[in-house]
């Protein structure tokens, strides 16, 4: 992995709440779906990597080597793999953590971008990283080369598959060190839900009605089961409804969803209490609440 002079990712690697940053489970399972139907029978025709280099824009070896390794090949699928959005083309992989965005034939390309990839029927996408985001391009098979193990090797149960349950989901929660940790730090760090970050947590704890600075050996058993059914329903509400309204889909659309607690919210009433969101720093990020509804 490689980012011009760059090291290892910061640890734990989640996004933050800010929009435009690492995409998170919801908006990956849109994109992937998007890019699966649009992009599907393309041929590439040109890519450009690492045109503006960004201090937090993460590359697998040489991005000057990606159009040896894409030009030419037709694009044949998409997917989540890892919680990010995987697209395939032939035997190679585009492995992909920041926002994409497609251009049609035609349309003005953005002057500034990490991965730019062009179609031989004139359209495009392109990944412009805010924060940090990984683009890694490498044949299927070769996927621990260079790639940190967080996103090449993490296979957990996503939290829209059957296979993450609540039994799974309290084994999760069963080492001494997690008994000490947030509610926030549980759910959103060192990527111990796949897809799962500071995002899309905080509609999911007000869901719950758990404060994120919550410890978890604090929670009952009752709360508990309600963290794991907001993890379940919420995330499946968000996909569903084609992502939040915080981010944009392929084609710069917001989704669908109408979070509850996000930067769009903060400082309006609480829909259920009345009471007034807020918003405060913590663990590297933003969280919202609501002091009605979220009680320490």
């Amino acid at each position: 992995m490689s980012r011009r002079g760059g090291s290892a990712p910061p640890a734990p690697w989640t996004p933050n709440d800010g929009g435009e940053t690492m995409i998170e489970l919801p908006e990956s399972h849109v994109l992937a779906e998007q890019i699966k139907k649009t992009l599907t029978g393309k041929r590439i025709s040109g890519v450009v990597a690492n045109q503006n280099p960004h201090g937090f824009a993460w590359f697998s070896g040489d991005p000057a080597d990606y159009p040896a390794k894409l030009i030419g090949k037709t694009v044949t699928g998409a997917h989540i793999w890892s919680g990010n959005v995987r697209i395939e083309a032939e035997e190679m992989r585009l492995h992909i953590s920041t926002p994409v965005r497609y251009h049609a034939p035609g349309e003005k390309l953005p002057a500034k971008h990490q991965l730019l990839v062009l179609f031989d029927d004139g359209s495009a996408i392109s990944c412009t990283v805010q924060m940090w985001g990984c683009m890694f391009c490498y044949e299927a098979g070769h996927e621990s080369e260079g790639i940190p193990m967080a996103c090449s090797t993490n296979t957990n149960p996503s939290p829209l598959e059957d296979g993450f349950d609540f039994p799974y989901f309290r084994r999760l929660a069963e080492p001494e060190a997690t008994k000490a940790m947030s509610a926030k730090a549980f759910l959103a760090t060192e990527q111990r839900i796949v897809g799962l970050g500071n995002g899309v947590l905080q509609d999911i704890l007000w869901t719950a009605k758990i404060h994120p600075r919550r410890l978890m050996e604090t929670l009952s058993d009752a709360e508990f089961r309600r963290m794991f059914d907001a993890v379940k329903t919420v995330l499946r509400d968000m996909a569903a409804q084609g992502g939040r309204d915080t981010e944009r889909d392929l084609f710069g659309m917001p989704g669908g969803y109408k979070t509850t607690l996000s930067r769009k919210t903060v400082g309006t009433p609480c829909p259920e209490c009345g009471e007034t969101i807020r918003k405060e720093a913590y663990l590297g990020g933003s969280i919202y609440y609501c002091p009605g509804c979220q009680r320490l």
